[in-house]
């Protein structure tokens, strides 16, 4: 069922006080592999994920893509371009099947600012989003691929009842490169050396973090390195 109060950021909020902006949302499908939105474009709306799984995407100049994030349902994305106008950032792609609403950045703003409530909620998610991308560049800056490709797949796992972690399923090799700066290749070495170590292992279920607690030390060893600790 259509309708705003759905959504984890209108939740707090009565019938009553979303009836304006409920009567502008735009409620779209879409399927996978369809483009959402394209980096550059002028569109002004803010699009909440009521149902699927989006990537956010980055290409250079010259093809180069890069996975900078992957959103899923409750999530919502464009809340840049709406509070500063500019054109969009990042292209925006849907991975499953996704069920999107989408609301004119200048009556959501106006609602926002207009609720004390729901200016600390956007306020927290851009707060949450800095960290994120802090984080994600001081790995790209200063860990070497190893790390860079443990960490991900250690964000990506999920604790798995035989024991240790799980990516299921498993993702692509030219996928995750494009997550963390590098080339399908090294990726394939990378992985190929780590699963010799006894660290990991391919099976019918998904990719197996045999040793997650020695995967977290390595990468704690590599920013210590790159310190000079």
């Amino acid at each position: 069922m259509d309708d705003l109060a759905r959504l984890p950021f209108f939740r707090p909020f009565t019938p009553e006080a979303l009836a304006p902006l409920s009567a502008l949302a735009r409620w779209r499908s879409f399927t996978p592999g369809q483009v959402v939105l394209e980096a550059g474009d002028q569109t002004q709306e803010v699009f909440f994920i009521v149902e699927g799984e989006v990537r956010v995407v980055s290409r250079s100049s010259g093809g180069h893509e890069m996975i900078l994030n992957e959103l899923t349902a409750g999530s919502f994305f464009g809340e840049i371009a709406a509070i500063d106008q500019a054109p969009r950032s990042a292209g925006i792609v849907a991975l499953t099947r996704a069920r999107i609403c989408t609301v004119p950045a200048e009556p959501f703003m106006a609602f926002t600012l207009s609720s004390p409530e729901a200016s600390r909620h956007l306020l927290r998610l851009l707060a949450a989003l800095v960290r994120e991308k802090d984080a994600r560049l001081m790995e790209l800056a200063v860990l070497p691929v190893r790390p860079r490709l443990i960490a991900l797949l250690l964000r990506l796992s999920r604790p798995r009842k035989a024991g240790g972690r799980v990516v299921s399923p498993p993702r692509p090799q030219h996928e995750l490169a494009a997550r963390i700066g590098t080339r399908r290749e090294v990726v394939s070495r990378t992985m190929g050396a780590m699963q010799r170590e006894g660290l990991m292992e391919l099976t019918r279920g998904g990719l197996v973090l045999l040793k997650p607690e020695a995967l977290e030390a390595e990468v704690e060893a590599a920013y210590r390195a790159a310190s000079g600790g």
